[in-house]
């Protein structure tokens, strides 16, 4: 199924779609939880940001044997049992009741998180040919950047306008509708022999972690940890300069400008290769921080998040492209997860320990830093891969 030119199958769109509907309940809780516990069980902030990180940590512990056993069990039948761990946990967030069962919850619920999207992005890998791969992962990646924009929107209105029980009435629903369209997806054929072989194989670091991800991997921890800053702390941050209506829309047109860039940087990437759409993509992330860190005004806030989104997003997808193109066929589970397990730390560690910080410094010059942060990421790319991706394109177009 690799091999044809066809990209919008119905198999990429359910799985597409399944991947949309799990990232927003993702979402609309990541962006309120913070604020539930620290109103609700009376949390410092740094505590209540635990409640955000915890779940990401659950999900980062989990990625590595999830991407080891993917094969062995099936990837459907995997990630239908995270699904349906997914919906069974969302169920006890009715009736918690004290701050130590929260954080538990929150972290075994990132379990069937990190099992569920280990899933699906790997998933979609069978589904996506070789040759439209920048260009599919592009699309693709879109779902999840789509629920990182209308996920906080709607969660920060639910919570803002009504209460906490609607939005895990709301959240419990997304669950439910991922869950029961993931059974109409259907699988190609795999090759048993390898998968017996992986079987067969003693314990080694290397079941469970996707080496040549890792040089990527650094910089995907490091647009995490700096896309946490904005997750978790946007709602106070816009309440300081007096801007909390505007922030509201902060993330739609963070998507807008996210799926209006797309076709653009999905094709580019296929044509000229990844170097020209990281770069680009990083000093466009690099400009929205630094204007999102100085803003005033509901026009200034709202170009940030229209350039965060353009940068951030197309980072990400063009990342996991890298990591995937640079792994075995048989290892693109163990790569998949590799990659989320980098890029969740840095949203997981990030709430956390931001928490720490913010009250030495405050939210300005906490996001200047974060502006720092991402030109840091453009040396470090070019270390790890882009000199490297330079140097073979240019053998490849010699010959």
């Amino acid at each position: 199924m690799q091999h044809e030119s066809k990209l919008w199958t119905s198999n990429f769109i359910i799985i597409s779609l399944t991947n949309f509907l799990l990232f927003n309940a993702f979402y609309m809780l990541m962006v309120t939880l913070t604020t539930y516990t620290s109103s609700h069980f009376q949390a410092s902030q740094s505590v209540a940001g635990l409640a955000s990180s915890i779940f990401v940590l659950g999900a980062v512990l989990i990625r590595p044997i999830a991407g080891k056993i993917i094969n062995q069990v099936g990837k459907k039948k995997l990630l239908v049992f995270g699904l349906v761990m997914f919906f069974g946990f969302m169920i006890f967030y009715f009736v918690v009741d004290s701050l130590v069962l929260l954080l538990i919850l929150r972290f075994i619920h990132g379990f069937s998180f990190g099992i569920s999207t280990t899933a699906t992005n790997t998933i979609v890998a069978d589904f996506v040919p070789i040759t439209r791969r920048g260009e599919g992962l592009g699309y693709f990646a879109t779902s999840t950047n789509l629920a990182a924009a209308i996920g906080p929107f709607f969660g920060l209105f639910i919570s803002q306008r009504y209460n906490m029980l609607i939005l895990f009435i709301f959240t419990l629903l997304l669950a439910t509708i991922s869950l029961l369209i993931s059974f109409f997806i259907k699988m190609p054929l795999v090759e048993l022999s390898t998968v017996k072989k992986q079987m067969k194989s003693k314990f080694q670091l290397t079941d469970y972690i996707e080496k040549t991800t890792l040089p990527i991997g650094v910089v995907v921890l490091l647009i995490g940890f700096v896309y946490s800053s904005i997750l978790s702390f946007l709602t106070q941050y816009a309440t300081e300069i007096n801007l909390v209506n505007a922030a509201s829309f902060f993330f739609i047109f963070y998507a807008i400008c996210l799926i209006l860039s797309r076709p653009f940087s999905g094709k580019m990437y296929d044509l000229k290769g990844e170097n020209p759409v990281i770069y680009a993509s990083l000093i466009i992330f690099t400009v929205g921080m630094l204007i999102f860190s100085q803003t005033n005004s509901a026009i200034t806030l709202l170009l940030a998040g229209a350039l965060i989104g353009i940068g951030c997003g197309t980072i990400q997808s063009s990342t996991q492209t890298i990591a995937i193109s640079k792994a075995p066929k048989e290892r693109i589970g163990l790569a998949t997860s590799t990659f989320f397990v980098c890029f969740d730390f840095g949203i997981g560690v990030g709430p956390f320990l931001l928490g720490f910080i913010l009250p030495l410094m405050g939210f300005r010059q906490l996001y200047l830093i974060m502006a720092g942060i991402l030109i840091l990421c453009i040396a470090i790319y070019y270390l790890v891969h882009g000199k490297s991706a330079n140097q073979a394109r240019n053998f490849t177009s010699e010959n």
